[in-house]
C-alpha cells in the first residue's frame, strides 16, 4: 500500500444544514459530512451560536427530546438514508450495519461500517474524536468515536478489523474529524500510562502540561497510529479543534450543558449523488 498522510487546512461547508464536507480522496459511491451545531431546532444550551436553532444530535445531553427527533429527522433528509445511531459507551463494540435496522432501538457501541447504500452510518461527537473509515473502491464505510477511552480500548483497529473481515481485499483510507485539540486536552498521568501500555508509539502523542504531572495529548496522533498499525496509510485529518471554535462546534469541556455533532458516512447507488 502506497503511504499518503495530509492535513487539510480547511473543511468545504456543504449547502446541507451548514455541515462541513471532509476533503479526502474518496471514491464517487461515498459520501461523508461532519455536522456542526448550526442549521436545527434546538434551542437553549442547545442553539447555535448567537441563538440560532441548533442541530443537536444527542439525546442524552438535556436537550428536548421533540427537538433531537426533528433534528435526526432533519439530518436523515439531508443524507438521503436512514441514519444508523449507535448508544456510545465508549468502547470497542462494533456494529454490523449490514445486519441492523437503523429504526430500530440503537445498539451498544462506538463503530459501524456497511456495504449497503440503503443507510448511512454516524458517530457523535463534541471533543471525542469521529474516524471515518472508506475503501478505495467505495465498496465499504465504517464510523468510529474515538473518545480516550474507546481509543485505549483499540475501537480504530476493531473498525478496520471489521471491515477488512467483510472484504479482505480492502483498501482502506481514514478522515479524522474535529476534535479535542492537543493545546486544550489536559489529562492526567493515568491517561497517558493507558496508551503508552498499549503501544509505546503513543508516547510521542503527550507531552507534560504546564500543570505539574499532567499531560497535553493528542488524540489525532494516537488515532494515527492505530490505523498505521493496522496497515490503513492514507490518512486525511481536518486538525479542527472543537474547544477553539464555538461558533461551529459545541464542546463538552467547554459547554456543559451543550449538544452533539455527528459524522456520518453513507454508501450511495453507484453514480448517484445526494
Amino acid at each position: 500500500m502506497t503511504s499518503s498522510s495530509a492535513t487539510a487546512a480547511s473543511e468545504a461547508e456543504s449547502p446541507a444544514a451548514n455541515w462541513l464536507v471532509p476533503c479526502w480522496p474518496v471514491p464517487a459511491p461515498v459520501v461523508a459530512y461532519m455536522t456542526t451545531r448550526a442549521g436545527g431546532v434546538s434551542t437553549g444550551n442547545h442553539a447555535a451560536w448567537r441563538g440560532d436553532g441548533g442541530l443537536n444530535l444527542g439525546a442524552g445531553c438535556g436537550d428536548a427530546p421533540e427537538a433531537v427527533a426533528t433534528n435526526r429527522r432533519l439530518a436523515a433528509t439531508a443524507m438521503g438514508a436512514p441514519i444508523l445511531w449507535l448508544a456510545q459507551v465508549h468502547g470497542a463494540t462494533v456494529i454490523d450495519g449490514d445486519r441492523t435496522d437503523p429504526h430500530d432501538r440503537p445498539q451498544h457501541g462506538d463503530a459501524a461500517f456497511t456495504t449497503r447504500a440503503g443507510i448511512a452510518l454516524a458517530v457523535m461527537a463534541a471533543d471525542c474524536l469521529p474516524v471515518l473509515v472508506a475503501d478505495r473502491a467505495g465498496r465499504i464505510v465504517g464510523a468510529a468515536h474515538g473518545g480516550w477511552r474507546g481509543l485505549a480500548a483499540g475501537v480504530v483497529g476493531a473498525l478496520v478489523d471489521a471491515l477488512r473481515a467483510r472484504l479482505p481485499d480492502a483498501d482502506l483510507m481514514a478522515w479524522l474529524g474535529p476534535r479535542i485539540g492537543p493545546s486544550a486536552f489536559e489529562v492526567g498521568p493515568e491517561v497517558r500510562d493507558a496508551f503508552i501500555t498499549r503501544s509505546t508509539l503513543h508516547g510521542d502523542a503527550f507531552v507534560a502540561s504546564p500543570n505539574s504531572g499532567r499531560w497535553l495529548g493528542d488524540l489525532g496522533a494516537i488515532a494515527r497510529v492505530e490505523l498505521a498499525a493496522h496497515d490503513v496509510a492514507r490518512i486525511t485529518d481536518s486538525a479542527l479543534c472543537t474547544v477553539s471554535d464555538p461558533a461551529r462546534f459545541w464542546s463538552h469541556r467547554r459547554d456543559r450543558p451543550g449538544g452533539r455533532m455527528a459524522a456520518l458516512i453513507r454508501r450511495v447507488a453507484d453514480g448517484v449523488a445526494v
